[in-house]
């Protein structure tokens, strides 16, 4: 029955949904934490565009994809840095801007849309030893650049504003956060397809959510997630025949229900129980005669706890708490 496993395009369709598994919950997390959960269909209507323009010069899709796709992520959180347009109105300019454009050069080099069904939906068995080359790389810097930054990011995606009064690049990582997800779309192309990608980026992190509490443990729990259900979803939609890239999101779409009913019984805890530990109270942290505390970055370390950053100052750990630092 797994004799196809042992094909050569079979081992690299397994391969190529390994590394989307793994690059999509890894930025998916961030882009969930944003509340920009349909931004990878946004992306993904830009890629068609380097798809179609790729069919128009005769260049290799994958690289023109990637990079149409940044530029055209850049061009949104542009934008939406200046003002110029809110993050809804980003979007949409992505979604019918990206998908037009994509037709209307496909159609340019004589192809018409039947050319970019297997980017539409996805295609694992047409994937090549370059694609897997050009995906590995994409997937590293991407899945590199998101556990690297980890605490950067998270507080920034908590609180835009506070990070930025506490002298993080704000700018900056918001610009590292949207390539990485332009690049999480075009490895995914050849996986689920444009069609079907936000869902690689979000169902298995809101699997993972239910499952786990802690920023850093759900993060680490999605992107075993993903991995599980992209390269499970390759096996079984090569034995029952089926779409790959559907099959792939049916079964993370599975594991969220699963989740959601495992998460639902260990919450159903009852209020009096005496097992439950107290809550303890906040200790706000004593004055400090020195400016680290005002969280100058360069004297101050960030460090993820839990769900929230803390910062490092005279040994102790700092949490931010409304006007004030509690001490832990």
């Amino acid at each position: 029955m797994f004799e196809i496993l042992s094909h050569p395009f079979m081992q690299r369709a397994l391969i190529a949904a390994a590394l989307s598994g793994l690059l999509a919950p890894a930025v998916g997390m961030y882009i969930v934490q944003r509340r920009l959960s349909l931004l990878g269909d946004g992306l993904g209507h830009v890629a068609i565009v380097g798809i179609g323009l790729a069919l128009l010069t005769g260049a290799a899709p994958l690289p023109v994809a990637a990079a149409v796709c940044i530029l055209g992520a850049l061009t949104v959180e542009w934008l939406r840095q200046s003002g110029k347009a809110s993050s809804d109105t980003g979007l949409a300019i992505l979604f019918y801007g990206g998908l037009a454009g994509g037709i209307l050069l496909a159609g340019l080099a004589g192809r018409g849309t039947a050319a970019l069904s297997q980017y539409l939906f996805g295609s694992l068995l047409t994937v090549t030893p370059t694609d897997i080359w050009l995906l590995g790389v994409l997937t590293a810097f991407g899945v590199g650049i998101s556990l690297a930054l980890a605490p950067q990011f998270f507080s920034v995606c908590a609180d835009e504003g506070y990070a930025r009064t506490q002298g993080l690049p704000v700018g900056l990582l918001n610009t590292l956060m949207i390539v990485s997800a332009a690049l999480t779309v075009t490895v995914s192309l050849r996986t689920v397809g444009v069609l079907l990608v936000s869902a690689l980026m979000v169902v298995p992190v809101a699997a993972a959510s239910n499952l786990l509490t802690g920023f850093r443990a759900t993060l680490s729990g999605a992107i075993v997630l993903g991995l599980l259900v992209s390269t499970s979803g390759t096996v079984v939609s090569a034995l029952a025949d089926t779409p790959s890239g559907a099959t792939i999101v049916v079964l993370a779409i599975a594991v969220f229900l699963l989740s959601s009913l495992i998460g639902r019984r260990r919450r159903r805890v009852p209020l009096s129980d005496p097992e439950l530990p107290t809550l303890h109270a906040h200790i706000p942290a004593e004055p400090h005669a020195d400016a680290a505390l005002a969280m100058d970055t360069e004297a101050v370390a960030a460090v993820l706890h839990g769900d929230h950053v803390d910062y490092l100052h005279g040994g102790h750990r700092h949490a931010p708490h409304g006007d004030h630092f509690d001490e832990h």
